[in-house]
């Protein structure tokens, strides 16, 4: 047996490999014996989100494609009868457990912008306190991949880290076609082992991260890490359980030994940062000299325009920004208090001299550190 937290908010994220059936499109049984297994914990855990991948599978099918269509107007088409398909069933099955459900279609761009951010934050929050499980999903039909205008999230793996990081979960739980984190890839090596628990993602464990085969969904294990190295940073647990059996669900709450819990030892801080490092749409990089870097990195100093050495892109006041050693190396994220145009401007200069240089000056700062998230706070140092 394992120890868990208390948990009042519960984030499950069920993804394409076990929502679709291998030739017949949504799998039933499976959402039935879901939404079974959500309105059972659900007497013990409060609050409980689900981010369910699945529309554009569920409507390629459904249109006659083999396999996912490459082209981007018919993926559109498929997210879009595949979602409509996909809420549906949810609805149809959590109803027969007097349970309402609610569709929360969502971008990464509505994750960059901090005042729509803002709004899904109390919007789900106010639907858990109705008692209403949201489904979240990332809105296919706006992003794909090729386009440029909206960015997308990569896989659901990473909107569920953002998702729970967002609303302050206790638990991010995701389903999958494994039966959790193994030393190396099982799929390769017949004598790889579970590993239970994990206290750290390092190097070596994303090296033993296998990739998904089975062509139907995007996030193989390396990005479920990657999404569970997020949600750490947000102060919530993780656990990677086999989701074919949905009684998995339960057994991970109640303690048993299923799957892969990761418990947070990462640097956890509040939602402004977390925000800054995994949300927020970057504008443009700055480069410091070697005081800079040990200012921000080793001092935990706020970063100075004495230090900054170049400058790139486009970017205004408020705007998020890399920090980068002369080498190219991101070193941090931040919120900028002063555009670029200015800041190639006061760039190797003091911070004294910045009213002379601009006319005005914001603060002898060009990142607050309040206001700054470096890299090995993030855990990539």
């Amino acid at each position: 047996m394992r120890h868990l937290p208390e948990i009042e908010t519960l984030v499950v994220k069920i993804g394409s490999n076990i929502l679709l059936s291998e030739n017949e499109g949504l799998n039933l049984d499976f959402i039935r014996s879901l939404t079974e297994s959500v309105a059972d914990v659900q007497r013990k855990i409060k609050n409980i989100v689900i981010v369910s991948s699945g529309a554009v599978g569920a409507g390629f099918r459904h249109l006659g494609f083999s396999s996912r269509p490459k082209n981007i107007t018919d993926r559109q088409a498929c997210a879009a009868i595949g979602q409509a398909r996909l809420i549906w069933l949810y609805e149809k099955e959590f109803e027969a457990f007097g349970k309402s459900v609610a569709q929360i279609l969502i971008t990464k761009d509505d994750f960059a912008n901090s005042r729509r951010c803002l709004n899904a934050r109390y919007a789900i929050r106010r639907l858990l306190e109705f008692g209403v499980v949201p489904i979240i999903n990332e809105n296919d039909t706006v992003v794909v991949d090729e386009l440029k205008y909206f960015e997308s999230f990569g896989d659901n793996d990473n909107l569920s880290a953002l998702v729970a990081g967002l609303i302050g979960a206790d638990l991010l739980l995701i389903l999958s076609d494994v039966n959790g984190l193994y030393d190396k890839n099982p799929s390769v090596y017949p004598d790889a082992k579970l590993i239970h628990d994990v206290q750290y993602i390092d190097e070596n464990l994303m090296s033993a991260a296998g990739e998904s085969v089975s062509g139907v969904g995007t996030g193989g294990m390396g990005s479920k890490l990657k999404a569970a190295k997020k949600a750490l940073n947000a102060g919530c647990h993780v656990g990677i359980i086999n989701g074919r059996d949905t009684a998995n669900i339960s057994r991970f709450i109640s303690g048993e030994l299923v799957g892969t819990y990761f418990s947070h030892t990462e640097d956890v801080y509040r939602i402004r940062k977390f925000w800054i490092a995994h949300a927020a749409s970057v504008k443009g990089t700055i480069s410091i000299d070697a005081g800079a870097v040990k200012a921000i990195v080793d001092m935990k100093k706020s970063l100075l325009p004495s230090g900054v050495v170049n400058v790139s892109g486009r970017f205004g006041i408020g705007d998020i920004i890399s920090v980068a050693d002369t080498e190219g190396r991101e070193l941090a994220k931040g919120k900028t208090r002063y555009s670029s145009k200015d800041m190639r401007q006061i760039m190797g200069k003091k911070s004294a001299e910045i009213f002379d240089i601009l006319g005005y000056k914001f603060s002898d700062e060009i990142i607050h550190r309040d206001d700054l998230v470096v890299s090995a706070e993030r855990g990539h140092g």
